[in-house]
């Protein structure tokens, strides 16, 4: 009988144990008037949800919302917007990025949009939140996008595990313009680094112009593939490479100014103006790299050395036209040095024959030093005026003068 009572005992505590967690969770959290607080799950799906927090900005992006001019935001972790929705970022917004390495980042997935259209008067900036900014501090932003590549229908980015590429040369991941980018690049591992802007396989009615990166831990701008074109782009102090490409970018590049400058010495095992891939693996993959660059500067001023200001290899080419590279010391410093002006060779395979290059040499560069590969239309000559660099009177950055650089025929 003891133990009937006792079982008895232990089953009615059992029930109202039951009804007070099924109380609990017909309760939700409310705030001090009795509305329902709906709590953060790394998931955003309104303007109104919780998880689109200025003081933590971070998760997934399954509706179209704005991030307002009308306080700043912190980006605490990663965020990511999928496919068929469309992020909007007002003028003169200021995003900080915790420190947070390759955790914090942005990214706008296949079939996403980026609406980031910032002004001159109004740019949009994202940097670093630490006291002390330093390169590497956060990711980047990365725009993935369903524009060929030559690495296979579709492939996985390096860092944060994105899918891109696919067969649609003419798709859409939005707008960027007036956007300044700092303290990026964040690293994996030797071979896995975010970069300042990060274009995979992105399409060409993505309109993208008025861009700036600086302070960079890896590459300023990178594109693997895809065919988006890309107006008047500043990269100040990129640790490694200033202008990346590689997987069958054929897009077009207008206006670019590229600088490592005194004092910077911040620098990877072989940095580089630009270095330009097509395949590592099939140097005749199609699409072949081959951009159009119309109005380039490469200015070296620091006083570390250089691998090679302009290197194209694997299979790459392309057509470079009004460039000027220079070499130029600062505040009567010696600058270092380039290993080649221009290089086409590679272990790996060397550049297309094909590639065009029109350019001035000023200053300390060696206009002798070019390994062609064999090809015929690389032109060193005086005269050209390179980057307009008029036009990014936005950023506030002052540019060092050429005009005591003496050229090189």
């Amino acid at each position: 009988m003891k133990k009937l009572k006792l079982f008895y005992a232990f089953f009615a505590l059992a029930l109202l144990l039951t009804s007070c967690s099924s109380d609990d969770d017909n309760n939700p959290v409310t705030d001090d008037d009795g509305v329902a607080v709906e709590e953060k799950d790394d998931v955003i799906d309104s303007q109104d949800d919780p998880d689109l927090d200025p003081e933590d900005l971070k998760g997934e992006v399954r509706a179209d919302v704005t991030i307002t001019a009308d306080t700043e935001w912190m980006l605490t972790g990663a965020l990511r917007v999928v496919d068929g929705v469309t992020l909007t970022i007002e003028p003169g917004v200021t995003i900080k990025a915790q420190a947070g390495g390759t955790e914090v980042y942005m990214v706008i997935l296949q079939g996403a949009k980026i609406d980031a259209q910032g002004t001159a008067e109004e740019p949009i900036t994202i940097t670093s939140a630490a006291e002390n900014p330093r390169s590497g501090d956060w990711g980047g932003l990365i725009l993935a996008g369903y524009a060929q590549i030559n690495s296979g229908d579709v492939a996985t980015t390096e860092v944060a595990e994105v899918t891109y590429g696919g067969d649609n040369d003419e798709d859409n991941s939005g707008i960027i313009d007036y956007m300044i980018l700092e303290y990026t690049g964040a690293r994996i591992g030797g071979q896995q680094e975010f970069n300042g802007f990060t274009f995979y396989g992105v399409g060409s009615e993505t309109s993208i112009s008025n861009i700036m990166v600086r302070y960079g831990d890896d590459d300023g701008i990178e594109w693997f593939g895809g065919t988006v074109d890309v107006t008047n782009a500043l990269v100040v102090n990129a640790k490694d490479d200033w202008f990346d490409w590689t997987e069958g970018w054929t897009g077009n590049g207008k206006n670019f100014y590229g600088i490592r400058e005194f004092g910077f010495n911040d620098v990877t095992e072989d940095p580089r103006g630009i270095e330009a891939d097509s395949n590592q693996g099939n140097n005749d993959a199609s699409p072949r790299s081959n951009p159009t660059i119309d109005g380039l500067t490469l200015y070296h001023q620091s006083t570390i050395n250089m691998a090679d200001m302009i290197k194209i290899r694997r299979g790459s080419n392309a057509t470079i036209t009004n460039a000027v590279v220079a070499i130029f010391a600062a505040e009567d410093e010696n600058a270092g040095t380039a290993s080649d002006f221009i290089d086409l060779t590679d272990n790996s395979g060397n550049g297309s024959s094909e590639t065009s290059i029109n350019v001035t040499a000023l200053g300390g560069i060696d206009a002798t030093a070019i390994k062609d590969a064999g090809a015929t239309n690389i032109t060193v000559e005086a005269g050209n005026t390179g980057a307009d660099t008029s036009v990014f009177a936005w950023t506030g950055y002052t540019f060092p003068s050429l005009d005591s650089a003496e050229s090189e025929d």
